[in-house]
């Protein structure tokens, strides 16, 4: 099973299909969703905000993705941040 990184506590699935790059664009994520393209935890979900979290398992194509928290790349991004914001 492969994994979806994300960097939040959790991330509406339309949000996570565009940023994994099951589809180009969020419009097309939005078909696909409406459609029952995908699985959240073995149930079809045609809910757009649905919240996914680290741990939920989404299907797509017969594929099973196992989403995790990349708590390398959110500690990088928050200094990023707080860098950022010294520059102001």
């Amino acid at each position: 099973m492969e994994e979806l990184k994300i960097t939040t506590p959790s991330i509406k699935l339309d949000q996570l299909v565009k940023f994994s790059g099951f589809t180009e664009t969020g419009a097309k994520a939005k078909i696909l969703i409406d459609l029952g393209e995908f699985s959240v935890n073995g149930e079809c979900c045609t809910k757009r905000g649905k919240k996914i979290k680290p741990g939920d398992v989404i299907e797509f194509k017969n594929k099973k993705y196992k989403v995790v928290f990349d708590e390398e790349t959110a500690a990088a991004l928050e200094a990023e941040k707080a860098a950022d914001a010294d520059k102001e």
